[in-house]
């Protein structure tokens, strides 16, 4: 098995990621994190495009991390809440589609 751990969890098993194989990691996130701008559904779509394409074009990244935020915007009397989830895709090597 080498690197590659098995965990038994509940009723499946679980694979346990080498992050010594890691030496580039891309945070992409999506959603609104910046609670002075307002993501309109296209900016958003555009963000899941690229998560996407890092988890499936070569070389093909794995998710090591996640960072889950909320902001809560206040126009006058009514709140805006916003989310963003923080993808953090580690590689082997930097992707050159990433340049």
């Amino acid at each position: 098995m080498g690197f590659k751990e098995y965990l038994r969890a509940e009723d499946r098993i679980v694979e346990r990621l080498d992050t010594t194989s890691i030496s580039f990691v891309k945070r992409v996130v999506v959603g609104n994190n910046d609670s002075e701008q307002v993501l309109d559904a296209n900016a958003i779509e555009d963000q899941i495009a690229l998560l996407n394409r890092c988890l499936n074009e070569l070389p093909k990244g794995k998710i090591i991390g996640l960072e889950k935020g909320v902001h809560i915007l206040k126009m006058g009397e009514r709140e805006m809440e916003m989310q963003y989830v923080a993808y953090h895709v580690g590689f082997a090597r930097k992707p050159v589609w990433l340049d």
